[in-house]
């Protein structure tokens, strides 16, 4: 105990995993934390591992991952493991930061943007590592998704072919994206220890919203347990797609090498991506479509300063909580409308479901707020 304690390496790793004050309260959704963290290691090994047969040439870079699923020892197992890992981990994300926004988690200011940072950060990582596969899907997403930046005014052009290396997607292209796919884990390395010292000093949150300072117990064994616990569910639930689902969440047009004079019916990016995909679309002009798909991001960072309500938590708040799930729904219906061709009704729909996307940050959260507030406070005071 006392080694534990006064020993200068071990003190650290003590007040990290052992001694921690964690609120007594909160629940198996403070997991996901935890899970992210073991999400991101399978993803730096994995990766590693590929990077040491992966090709960063366009003539040989769709070869190396054939080379790889079929020539290297488990290699097509690791590179399974690494396209599903991706999935999951957006997974464990979106459920981690909707735990957030219906707990109140975003009022810890610090924690909060540090995260979205590190959420913005994993989704340049995980679509510049599309792009490396060189298939179709990510020959002509890369080209699509990149060419958005020429809407931008006087500079667009320049910036795109700053990031191709010339005037389309090309070799250059993809060794810049080889390079920073296998620096930004590093970076994201860095920021998440930096949001793992925000959250010891500021303290987590914890299902009712309020301060736990006055409860809290030991992080081992009370909590250690049940991240074990997941530990042991997310590495079941991944091995059972890698082996029996493999390409579930894939797009078949990737397994065909890149081709630039064959445009694939339907471009889209990984599901991932979808919803702000949507949004882009929904919009008819292409700056606008731009701006739109920036501000679906940036707007997670203005949401502390939105929250009008007395109450940090939706337990205590049935409007609140009615509106969240819609909002969950429509975040879901968004995603599916990505995946869809630009026709009617799908564009309507966008519309509508983009529409409410900003409407409810931007209104629906000070307004009900205010509302119950108003409601609650009133009938108490009665």
């Amino acid at each position: 105990m006392r080694i534990r304690k006064n020993n200068h390496l071990i003190k650290h790793i003590n007040s990290t995993l052992i001694d921690l004050p964690s609120p007594s309260n909160i629940n198996y959704l403070w997991n996901f934390g935890s899970l992210l963290g073991l999400c991101f290691a399978i993803q730096l090994v994995t990766g590693i591992f590929l990077a040491m047969h992966y090709c960063g040439d366009i003539i040989l870079a769709f070869k190396s991952i054939v080379h790889i699923c079929r020539d290297v020892n488990y290699g097509f197992l690791l590179k399974s493991i690494h396209a599903n890992g991706a999935s999951l981990f957006f997974i464990c994300v979106y459920i981690h930061i909707g735990k957030s926004l219906y707990y109140g988690g975003y009022q810890k200011k610090p924690i909060w943007f540090s995260g979205i940072i590190i959420f913005i950060v994993m989704m340049i990582t995980a679509f510049i590592g599309y792009v490396l596969p060189w298939g179709q899907m990510s020959f002509w997403g890369a080209t699509v998704i990149t060419n958005f930046l020429s809407a931008i005014p006087y500079i667009g052009d320049d910036i795109v072919q700053w990031i191709w290396g010339g005037f389309s997607v090309n070799n250059a292209t993809l060794g810049r994206f080889f390079s920073l796919h296998y620096l930004f884990p590093f970076v994201l390395a860095s920021l998440i220890l930096i949001h793992i010292v925000l959250i010891h000093s500021v303290g987590s949150s914890n299902p009712l919203g309020i301060n736990s300072n006055f409860d809290k117990v030991p992080f081992h064994w009370y909590f250690a347990i049940k991240d074990i616990y997941g530990f042991f569910i997310l590495i079941f639930i991944l091995l059972f797609i890698v082996f029996f689902y493999t390409n579930t969440l894939g797009d078949p047009e990737n397994f065909i090498n890149a081709n630039s004079l064959v445009t694939p019916v339907h471009i889209m990016p990984e599901w991932y991506f979808l919803f702000a995909y949507a949004i882009l679309r929904s919009i008819p002009n292409k700056l606008g479509g731009v701006l739109a798909l920036i501000l679906s991001i940036v707007i997670l960072f203005i949401i502390p300063f939105l929250h009008t309500n007395k109450f940090f938590s939706l337990t205590f708040r049935p409007i609140g909580k009615l509106l969240y799930w819609v909002f969950i729904a429509n975040f879901i219906l968004l995603t599916w409308l990505g995946s869809k061709p630009i026709e009617n009704p799908y564009i309507l729909i966008s519309i509508i479901s983009s529409l409410f996307y900003f409407f409810y940050f931007l209104f629906i959260i000070p307004i009900i707020g205010k509302l119950e507030n108003y409601l609650f406070f009133q009938k108490v005071s009665v």
